[in-house]
């Protein structure tokens, strides 16, 4: 069972990153708008916060997290931006709060759980430790949508490598999510780290097909914050060269991909 404490120390870490981003902007810059269509920095934060809280609840009240699945799948195409937008319309400094409150009580919800706990959530229960994994993956791509639309560069770190992986073990499920079956052998991923320490590898040595690149262009990748064009990922072989164009390390629909950097409005 692996120790969930390096990545809650780690989600911590991108958070509070992320909140100092955030926390001097004045009014204009909480509303400007981000890559993500009708997303200004606000309902980034919101989602980040409203995420935060649905884990508490999982963790904490399962039945209130049965109520709050219900939901989800009464209005499925509109539930998460109907939660960013009521967030977003806070006063900045309303949203800041809350969300500084939500996600230090889903931490210490987090830490305190026992071995082996299990996690409900919007597909199968997940352990703590992905559990915080994956609101790390979320922190760190909402935040990138924050810097983008800050005109700021985040210095990436080696918190990445728990993206990384996870853009790695959901390989077969991105394929599943556009109605594609998965290759039955696996790939070789190899990327370089961003303190330039020894590569990060995935998958067996003699995979057939493999991926190689920069850590960082790889979990932009992953979380479809970049198109792949303007990313020096490589690809060898069919199969792999096919998944870099589906790859996703989050839970639903793959969403509208952004344009490479040429075409950008």
């Amino acid at each position: 069972m692996s120790d969930p404490l390096p990545v809650l120390d780690d989600l911590a870490a991108e958070s509070e990153e992320l909140d100092a981003l955030v926390a001097e902007l004045n009014d204009a810059e909480w509303k400007a708008a981000t890559p993500a269509q009708g997303w200004a920095v606000a309902h980034q934060i919101a989602h980040l916060a409203w995420t935060d809280r649905a884990a508490l609840t999982a963790l904490t009240d399962p039945a209130a997290f049965d109520a709050h699945l219900a939901e989800a799948a009464a209005r499925p195409f509109t539930f998460v931006d109907e939660g960013a937008e009521a967030g977003a319309a806070q006063p900045p400094a309303a949203l800041l709060a809350g969300w500084r409150a939500d996600r230090a009580a889903l931490d210490a919800a987090l830490r305190a759980a026992g071995p082996g706990a299990r996690v409900p959530w919007y597909g199968p229960p997940m352990s703590v430790p992905s559990m915080a994994t994956a609101r790390l993956m979320e922190t760190w791509a909402h935040g990138q949508d924050v810097a983008d639309a800050l005109g700021v560069r985040r210095e990436p770190t080696v918190r990445l490598r728990h993206i990384a992986r996870l853009g790695w073990r959901t390989r077969d499920f991105a394929y599943a999510m556009n109605g594609t079956a998965a290759p039955e052998v696996p790939f070789r991923i190899e990327l370089t780290p961003p303190d330039g320490g020894a590569l990060w590898t995935y998958g067996p040595e003699d995979a057939p097909q493999r991926v190689t690149g920069p850590a960082l262009d790889f979990c932009l990748l992953v979380t479809r914050r970049a198109h792949r064009d303007d990313l020096a990922v490589r690809a060898e072989g069919p199969d792999a060269e096919r998944w870099l164009d589906l790859a996703q390390a989050f839970a639903g629909p793959p969403g509208t991909p952004r344009a490479p950097r040429g075409e950008a409005a």
